[in-house]
């Protein structure tokens, strides 16, 4: 498996050969155990796109560690459920190595409104109005690496399939369709019916009972309800139905990143509970993209082991954007 923080790629030939990423410098430590509370100095701006504001978190990068050439946003997207603050423990440590931030909240998610009808939450429908997005920030004349978590990774390929411009994509705890089966799958059978029936409250009143929040910090625990609450019933029902049934998109991504030269990372937590690391390795062999896998870490390392995430993640990025200029 991959050395975290020195991903590999193949060469044109076929054969697997090191890189060594661009140092990241001035980064900011980012602490275990806060997680979506982790402190940041992002300023909260709402986005516009094609299904409305979307909230987001923005953070400028640090100038003086900034690579050559146009500067970079990443732009990142969270999972079912999830929200920008999922990226809070990333947000400094990311500009202070020169990178730019926009973490957003998807339509229907926590403080962004979102479309009525469940089909519009799918992937398909949802690229398109993530690649608005992208399209914006390179009129701006911003490079932008995307990043998807999860359910969010899906979008991410969407968006890139989409035409989206962007400098980089990475598919963090995603995988290549439907989530496999397994205890994430049956949660979403068991909560579809409840959120059918008797809507956004009974679910939380079931994720309160089950004991599966019964470990977080009181503080942390106060926003995944609030956001779970404020998020659409369309989203979360459009969501779950499409990590039910997505398709394998694999071959049409590996057309359009070669076509393109979008370089590529896939990275998870080492014990990934979603999408099992193999799945995920495999697909970015597919790809020919860079793999990685953080210790310390299940499905969430943005929030389980944010300091091994940012020592892929930074290096690899600055390491792109380095290169997009030779």
């Amino acid at each position: 498996m991959t050395e975290v923080g020195r991903p590999e790629t193949p060469d044109p030939a076929g054969r697997t050969v090191p890189r060594t990423p661009d140092a990241t410098p001035a980064t900011v430590a980012a602490a275990r155990g806060e997680a979506q509370c982790h402190p940041h100095h992002a300023h909260r701006v709402t986005v516009d796109s094609a299904h409305g504001p979307l909230a987001a978190l923005r953070a400028e990068p640090d100038e003086d560690a900034a690579a050559a050439g146009a500067p970079a946003t990443a732009l990142l997207l969270p999972g079912y459920s999830g929200s920008k603050e999922d990226f809070a423990p990333l947000i400094d440590a990311i500009a202070a190595g020169g990178i730019g931030v926009l973490a957003v909240d998807l339509p229907g998610q926590y403080e962004s409104p979102g479309p009525e009808a469940e089909s519009e939450h799918r992937p398909a429908a949802l690229g398109p109005v993530v690649a608005g997005i992208v399209a914006a920030e390179a009129a701006g004349g911003r490079r932008v690496l995307l990043l998807g978590h999860s359910y969010g990774g899906l979008v991410a390929r969407a968006t890139l399939l989409a035409g989206a411009p962007v400098a980089g994509l990475t598919l963090m705890d995603s995988g290549p369709g439907e989530l496999p089966m397994g205890r994430r799958r049956t949660t979403l059978d068991v909560l579809e019916p409840v959120l059918r029936r008797r809507g956004v409250e009974a679910v939380v009143e079931l994720r309160d009972a089950s004991g599966e929040w019964s470990s977080t910090d009181p503080q942390v625990l106060a926003l995944l309800r609030e956001r779970l609450r404020r998020s659409s019933a369309a989203a979360l029902l459009g969501m779950g139905d499409a990590l039910r049934a997505e398709p394998d998109r694999t071959a049409e991504l590996v057309a359009a990143v070669r076509a393109r030269r979008v370089p590529t990372l896939v990275v998870c937590g080492i014990d990934d509970d979603a999408w099992p690391v193999s799945v995920q390795r495999s697909m970015a062999d597919r790809l020919e993209a860079e793999f990685a896998a953080v210790p310390g870490a299940a499905h969430a390392p943005n929030v389980e082991n944010p300091p091994a995430l940012l020592d892929v993640i930074v290096p690899t990025w600055r390491t792109w954007l380095r290169d997009q200029l030779g």
